[in-house]
């Protein structure tokens, strides 16, 4: 019965193809930090990395907030001017 399930209901698939998109940056990230030979080395990744994935969670494209960001944040010296910068707390349509 449980595993009909799925034919009863619209929004429940037979498969985790969802789950599996979700987590395939992580799995490829897994083989490039194999790279990272020092502990700033990583941090630096971890921390693009983690910009990256929260601009796309934020319906940021990554390539235009990366570039939009680089050409702001030379110009921003507080905690206040950063703040906005940040890809939760950006405006989507700027980075679009």
């Amino acid at each position: 019965m449980a595993l009909t399930l799925y034919v009863n209901h619209s929004i429940v698939t037979p498969d985790n193809n969802l789950a599996e998109n979700a987590i395939r940056p992580f799995v490829v990230g897994r083989k490039n930090w194999l790279f990272n030979d020092t502990v700033a080395g990583a941090e630096a990744s971890a921390g693009l990395y983690s910009l990256i994935e929260t601009a796309r969670a934020n319906n940021l494209n990554p390539f235009e907030y990366l570039k939009l960001l680089f050409e702001k944040l030379p110009f921003a010296e507080t905690n206040d001017q950063l703040r906005p910068l940040l890809p939760q707390y950006h405006d989507a349509t700027e980075a679009r």
